[in-house]
């Protein structure tokens, strides 16, 4: 779930490929790339669009005085902070906006990395930076840190088209969709979003090698309903050893008013009132069950925070190296309110499991009960 909040969970991603399939007089084997025209079929055609972004992108030096490094540069446009959910802390300046669009201007947006490397402990909000040979203005850090690779700059889509595709062309478009729930919706307007795009770049709708279309939307349903499974499966497992737990209170409570069946007959006879026995018995109860509840809670949080601690040291471990950040679990801890409920649960049962026996022994004559080995 931690992954998924990482970026746009009803993203869709387009990227174009090579054709398969001849259509109409044109030949197979054709490499498709993305026109403007394409990004207006989107937003005007495809009905459950929101926000849209292109992207296109190449490796670049960048530099800063003496301190300089390679790293990707993408041309996007403003959508894209929010489909990706960069994160620009107050203080950080911006991100890329419409009018950097429209004036093409030479504004960049770092990594929080790239700010480290190149300006060490200095902030680099509004100063310029060397991008191969031109020099951009820094307006905006990005302290989200990417699941893969190493740190990128953003530029705006208009001034990387301008410098570094004048064929105007790429293979990329990201943009987010509304209203669709269900697996079924997904896959419909995936096949209408191809017959969209194939109609404009004119290729086969059936070919699939000549677009790409990947529906984080459908993705998350279908892990959803993963982990719908599991959530069931592990509350089956929940609720059985739960019972479990109640079963063997249970035995011990009954085993203990067993044992007590005499010394309840010697109190009756000497006059102690049922209701006192009976108090005695139940208030004994709460206290073997609260007390080793209290203590199997603690074991269990111990173990589970134990646990998160270990994974926590192994992530930041991690994220020293050039690798991604990349973790199983994340917070294997228990939810306290469970945790609790679950002792009171057992807690109750083990008053209930020791007041029916010992109500039961109370009504017995004090001779017969006396007589109980």
């Amino acid at each position: 779930m931690e992954n998924f909040e990482e970026r746009a969970v009803n993203r869709v991603t387009l990227r174009t490929g090579n054709t398969s399939l001849p259509f109409k007089g044109l030949k197979s084997g054709r490499n498709l790339q993305f026109v403007d025209k394409e990004l207006e079929v989107i937003k005007n055609e495809v009905a459950e669009s929101n926000l849209i972004t292109p992207q296109s992108g190449n490796n670049q030096t960048i530099s800063f005085g003496s301190e300089f490094g390679s790293y990707p540069i993408r041309g996007v446009m403003p959508d894209y902070s929010h489909i990706e959910k960069l994160q620009i802390k107050p203080g950080d300046g911006r991100f890329i906006n419409i009018l950097d669009i429209n004036n093409e201007n030479k504004i960049i947006v770092i990594d929080k990395k790239i700010e480290e490397t190149l300006f060490k402990d200095k902030s680099a909000i509004d100063k310029y930076v060397k991008v191969g040979q031109l020099m951009y203005k820094v307006v905006g850090i990005n302290t989200k840190k990417e699941g893969w690779g190493g740190p990128i700059a953003y530029i705006p889509f208009s001034t990387y088209q301008s410098i570094y595709n004048p064929s105007k062309k790429f293979n990329r478009i990201i943009f987010t969709v509304e209203g669709l729930e269900t697996k079924e919706e997904n896959e419909i307007f995936n096949e209408s979003l191809r017959k969209d795009i194939a109609s404009s770049m004119s290729f086969d709708a059936d070919d699939k090698q000549a677009l790409y279309i990947n529906n984080s939307q459908e993705d998350y349903i279908e892990t959803q309903k993963i982990f719908g499974g599991i959530t069931l499966f592990v509350a089956i497992i929940g609720v059985f050893t739960l019972i479990a737990g109640i079963v063997g209170v249970s035995n011990i409570m009954l085993v203990s008013v067993k044992e007590r069946t005499r010394e309840i007959g010697i109190r009756k006879a000497i006059g102690a009132p049922p209701m006192s026995i009976l108090k005695t018995i139940v208030l004994e109860s709460i206290l073997i069950t609260a007390i080793f509840g209290y203590i199997g809670m603690l074991a269990g949080i111990g173990i589970t925070e134990a646990a998160n601690f270990m994974l926590e040291q192994a992530a930041a471990a991690q994220v020293a190296g050039e690798g991604p950040q990349m973790s199983v679990f994340k917070n294997p801890t228990v939810n306290l309110e469970y945790v609790l409920i679950s002792t009171l649960i057992l807690i109750a049962s083990g008053v209930i499991a020791g007041y029916m026996p010992a109500y039961k022994a109370v009504k017995v004559k004090p001779i017969e009960a006396m007589r109980k080995e």
